[in-house]
């Protein structure tokens, strides 16, 4: 077999060449990287919000909580259904919510963005074990008071502890509080008094969603099929990462296939980039080529030494696309749910599986780049290369 040595002393002479490819390479790798990244993101955060054992109720028909009407007194029926929890008092463990979205200014940009405000009841932070006030205060009861989600902190005029934002025209909420909750979707929202938001926004004797803590996760076909036997009432119940996973999948789906469109094109020309290299090296090496086939190396050998070589350089271009693409892990990116029509808030996740599938695209590509260039090199002829 041709060594190993022989590969990297090529590449190594070559070093304007080989730099330049690693260089594409590592940037079609890097795009690749932050989109899966950004998908992985999408994923973590929408899919920490749920529980297994939590129920969400909604209208029927209603593929949101924003489009979801609940009449108030119905909430105590939806709670007092089989398989509901009930905790040491003997009171059932849910809450209805209202959500609602507000058109806020947000700072460094010009115009206005929505932001979700959800009204919860006293005990919402208590129902979500996760949620915690990292800064500040809890709000008092039917007061004009709020707590901002921790990845909403500043970004909008007002979003700070101390300051305040518009409800309404002449209609003000101070923000007592920053709240975060394990990385969680509601981090990009806005939480107010139920009351408050009531009557601010013209809401009253509604709710817009039911969370019930169940039992167990295996009570959820009975709870299910008690609160949706009533077709009068015509609720639909689902378990919260099935909820969940239903209000990400459309953002999830554009994010992949911006992303994918664009690494593809990038890709072709990174793979143009690497044959041309490996056609630019073969011309240069005739004669080396020509020896090792004096020598005895069969064709097959000569192939498999230059598809080495290219898949060397993709690796190590992969490589250094993907280091730097975990530097994103640090930062956020922001886009607009399209269920909620409500800006959520991401982060970067770079997961084993997210470098992983980069390598092995890195790879990929240096063996597709290089096939050609390597049965060119295979069929050169030794008698030929040596004159």
């Amino acid at each position: 077999m041709i060594p190993f040595r022989y590969n990297i002393r090529s590449l190594l002479a070559r070093k304007a060449t080989t730099a330049a490819t690693a260089l594409g390479i590592a940037l079609v790798v890097f795009v690749l990287a932050t989109v899966l990244m950004a998908s992985a993101g999408i994923d973590k955060t929408l899919g920490s919000s749920g529980r297994a054992d939590n129920a969400v109720v909604l209208r029927k028909g209603s593929d949101a909580e924003l489009n979801s009407n609940i009449d108030a007194a119905s909430v105590g029926l939806i709670l007092a259904a089989p398989g509901a929890k009930l905790n040491d008092k003997g009171a059932p463990v849910g809450v209805g919510e209202v959500v609602v979205v507000l058109a806020l200014e947000k700072i460094g940009d010009p115009g206005f963005t929505n932001v979700l405000l959800r009204g919860v009841p006293d005990d919402a932070l208590a129902f979500r074990s996760g949620a915690r006030v990292t800064s500040g205060r809890s709000p008092k009861p039917g007061s004009d008071e709020a707590l901002i989600g921790k990845r909403l902190q500043g970004r909008f005029k007002g979003f700070q502890v101390g300051q305040s934002f518009e409800l309404r025209k002449n209609r003000q909420v101070s923000v007592v509080g920053i709240f975060e909750d394990d990385g969680s979707s509601f981090e990009s929202e806005v939480w107010a008094d139920i009351d408050t938001v009531r009557s601010g926004l013209g809401r009253e004797g509604l709710v817009s969603s039911v969370r019930v803590r169940l039992e167990s996760a295996s009570k959820f076909e009975a709870f299910k099929g008690s609160v949706e036997s009533d077709k009068n009432l015509g609720f639909e119940v689902m378990r919260e990462p099935e909820f969940l996973e239903k209000q990400a999948s459309g953002l999830r789906i554009f994010v992949t296939a911006l992303g994918g469109v664009l690494a593809v094109f990038a890709s072709v020309g990174a793979m143009i980039g690497a044959m041309i290299t490996m056609y630019g090296s073969i011309a240069s090496r005739q004669r080396e080529i020509g020896t090792l086939r004096a020598l005895g190396f069969p064709r097959w050998q000569i192939l498999l030494a230059f598809m080495l070589e290219c898949a060397l350089l993709s690796v190590c271009g992969g490589t250094v696309g993907a280091l730097a693409a975990t530097g994103l892990r640090f930062g956020s990116f922001s886009m607009v749910n399209f269920t909620s029509w409500s800006e959520m808030v991401f982060t970067f996740q770079p997961t084993i599986s997210v470098i992983a599938t980069s390598l092995i695209a890195a790879l990929a590509m240096g063996i597709l780049g290089g096939f050609l260039p390597a049965i060119r090199a295979a069929r050169v002829s030794p008698i030929q290369a040596m004159r």
